[in-house]
């Protein structure tokens, strides 16, 4: 597992973020995959006000409480949402450049770490992961680091608040059944890498994770798994909490 943060030579979206801020507009950030169609992402999603989050996000915010980890804040949207709500949050992302902008736009804690750093300690009731937050685990591989690293950061009675998205869509057929090929891996276990303008950064996993699939694993790493609500289109959002 990674455990470095972005040079700022080598950080399209830290760029992106950085440049939406200043000028209110952004090129495109393009994503490309090996297993999809070039994509790009609208900059300005990641300024939204909690006004225009999805329901998921919303109800995230709302249940976020006592001291709040936001895992890759990105440009600060729902640190500062939960500061407005009067709560208390540290945000940190791996984009030198995002961590800036934060700071710029007023979240007052916000640093530069990689979650998986064991040198970044604390002790937190709520450990936030929104946007596909589950996508910074990588791999199914590394879920049992993921949920051992929780241990090291959650209070006793602490919980993981995290969404994501179950990619079976991508596999329907007309008939309603799914063609998802088992011998090639699991099918959520995607690589990415960003372009903004000339600047490309480096390949990095995301991991699309089903309900049931991270329910067992939760369960294997001593973890209880509820689905607090799902969205429109195979996304859902989950709680995480220690088995007493």
């Amino acid at each position: 597992m990674n455990v470095s943060v972005l040079s700022p030579e080598k950080d399209p979206m830290g760029l992106a973020i950085a440049d939406f801020h200043q000028s209110g507009r952004a090129n495109l950030l393009r994503v490309f995959s090996s297993q999809f169609d070039e994509d790009e992402m609208p900059v300005s999603q990641l300024f939204r006000t909690e006004s225009q989050m999805p329901a998921i996000e919303r109800k995230a915010l709302e249940m976020a409480c006592g001291s709040i980890l936001d895992v890759g804040a990105g440009s600060g949207c729902h640190s500062l949402a939960l500061q407005q709500a009067g709560k208390e949050v540290l945000a940190i992302d791996i984009s030198p450049r995002s961590v800036e902008v934060m700071q710029h736009r007023g979240v007052r804690q916000a640093c530069l770490t990689n979650l998986f750093d064991e040198r970044f300690c604390g002790s937190f009731d709520t450990v936030l992961m929104l946007m596909n937050g589950s996508g910074i685990v990588g791999r199914l591989e590394n879920l049992p680091l993921f949920f051992r690293r929780m241990k090291q950061l959650l209070r006793p009675d602490g919980c993981i608040l995290m969404d994501s998205s179950d990619l079976r869509y991508l596999f329907e057929e007309e008939d309603g059944s799914f063609s998802i090929d088992l011998a090639a891996g699991y099918y959520g276990e995607v690589d990415f890498q960003m372009q903004y303008g000339s600047m490309k950064g480096e390949p990095f996993d995301w991991l699309y994770i089903d309900f049931q699939t991270l329910s067992y694993y939760a369960a294997e790493n001593g973890f209880c798994a509820e689905l607090v609500m799902e969205g429109d289109h195979y996304d859902y959002l989950a709680r995480l909490s220690l088995r007493g």
